[in-house]
């Protein structure tokens, strides 16, 4: 039986109604898709896009990259047939990316349900900063597939799974191709163009709208525009007449980066301002299906499409959700808990429920001794103030002592209960946690999808295939 899915809306879907006219896609940019139904879609003719990207990650990235995909696939069906035309979803794998420590690694949940992480390697600091469309798996992959495969339970899905990542997370694959052609296997079948924009056709068919980019300075007094130098991805600031590089101090003249654009247009690329106007030049697209971290930033990014004069794409927010297994919902419903619960200080719930296990009489006595304590010492302060003004504060304070000496058996009889019963509650909600809101983040923000894909096979993608086109109304 497949987890609960619940939606967590990052806010009210808006359906664009742009009147952006269908076009031809340049072969080029074509031909840097994975091949598919969707790719032969996008070559046919005349069309419409939805977009959505993300920078590669280690066996998919974390959850948020399959609901970005299916949210992009659900819009695009909606379009389809309300513009009666054809809507292509694409997903641009942001290959130039070089952020390798948001990359290099994956958490899932392990055979007790506990929060396990994968490391593939760490970059050494020194080390250039390269495109992860240049950085290979390496060696070290056999070991975290091995990982993933030994820390997670057994099921009858697993062995399809750890195929499926064995086959595109290979040592000799790059992380940006090995991402792309995992998310490629997962949803290219169901119509999902996955757009590899590091592969050179597509390199040398954005390099002039690159290029344009020089011509904005952003408010931090850099270009939007990267050049790969001799310490990897670099920033270009504007110098007189020509640019320097960030980290490295290389000058480049606007002739040298004209040059590049030609010649070796890999090493340049849009920062990520500057990737969704050059995404809007290449392509027809009519909305992006963005994170709140994207519809907060992009539309900084609008002088940028003044400057390539295209027409900016409508951002929309993507499906966000929770999956909540049936173990999870089980002790929601015996301790009346709300997903909410979980989301608070660690230690905080455990604490309350264990002080829940106590026996109802002894809870019952311990209220009744408060309220008696409370009752009979302000009784006691009125008459001693009545007496002596002087004792009123021996009072108060005696009656302090008194609810602490309560509050001491109290917390005596929980640690008593926790030590016997609390232990086993205290594992299980701890195991809810890391399920829901794994390190007090959402889940779909830490979690890769073969962590539960283990679990519930095929059946899971159909499900959230549904529940995101409820969403998009495509349904």
């Amino acid at each position: 039986m497949i987890p609960r899915i619940v939606s967590t809306p990052i806010a009210p879907l808006a359906i664009p109604n742009s009147r952006l006219a269908a076009r031809r896609v340049d072969v080029d940019v074509v031909a840097a898709a994975l091949p598919g139904p969707g790719r032969d879609r996008l070559a046919a003719g005349e069309v419409l896009v939805v977009t959505t990207g993300q920078q590669p990650g280690l066996f998919t990235g974390p959850l948020y990259t399959v609901y970005k995909a299916l949210s992009a696939m659900a819009l695009a069906a909606r379009l389809e047939r309300e513009r009666r035309a054809p809507v292509v979803p694409v997903f641009w794998v942001a290959g130039d990316d070089h952020d390798f420590a948001e990359a290099n690694h994956a958490w899932f949940l392990d055979k007790n349900g506990e929060l396990a992480q994968a490391v593939l390697r760490e970059r050494a600091a020194e080390a250039p900063l390269l495109p992860l469309a240049r950085e290979p798996c390496g060696p070290e992959i056999a070991g975290v597939l091995r990982q993933l495969d030994e820390g997670t339970p057994d099921s009858e899905f697993k062995p399809g799974v750890l195929e499926w990542l064995g086959k595109c997370y290979r040592p000799e694959a790059t992380l940006a191709d090995a991402f792309a052609q995992a998310l490629d296997a997962l949803l290219g079948p169901r119509g999902l163009v996955v757009l590899r924009v590091h592969d050179p056709r597509a390199k040398r068919a954005a390099a002039p709208w690159v290029l344009k980019g020089l011509d904005v300075t952003l408010p931090d007094g850099y270009a939007p525009v990267f050049v790969e130098a001799s310490q990897g991805r670099d920033r270009l600031q504007r110098d007189g007449d020509g640019f320097v590089t960030r980290r490295s101090g290389e000058r480049f003249s606007r002739a040298d980066l004209t040059r590049l654009a030609r010649d070796a247009p890999e090493r340049l690329s849009p920062n990520v301002l500057l990737r969704p106007a050059v995404e809007a030049a290449l392509l027809p697209t009519l909305a992006y299906a963005g994170g709140p971290a994207e519809l907060k930033y992009l539309p900084d990014a609008a002088p940028l499409y003044e400057t390539l004069g295209v027409i900016r794409q409508a951002p929309v927010p993507r499906w966000s959700g929770l999956l909540v297994e049936s173990r999870v919902d089980k002790l929601m419903e015996r301790h009346g808990l709300d997903l909410a619960a979980f989301d608070g200080k660690p230690g905080e719930l455990e604490a309350r429920l264990v002080r829940d296990e106590l026996p109802a009489e002894t809870v019952a006595t311990l209220a009744a001794l408060r309220r008696g304590i409370e009752e009979h010492y302000a009784a006691l302060r009125e008459s001693a103030a009545r007496i002596d003004p002087t004792l009123e504060r021996t009072v108060e304070s005696a009656r302090n002592a008194a609810l602490s000496g309560a509050q001491t058996i109290e917390k005596k009889l929980v640690a008593s209960v926790k030590r016997s019963e609390g232990e086993t509650l205290i594992r299980q909600i701890a195991r809810a946690r890391a399920a829901v809101y794994p390190q007090g983040q959402p889940q779909e923000r830490v979690l890769t999808f073969p962590s539960f894909s283990i679990r519930y096979g095929p059946a899971l993608v159909d499900a959230l295939e549904q529940e995101v086109a409820r969403w998009a109304g495509a349904s």
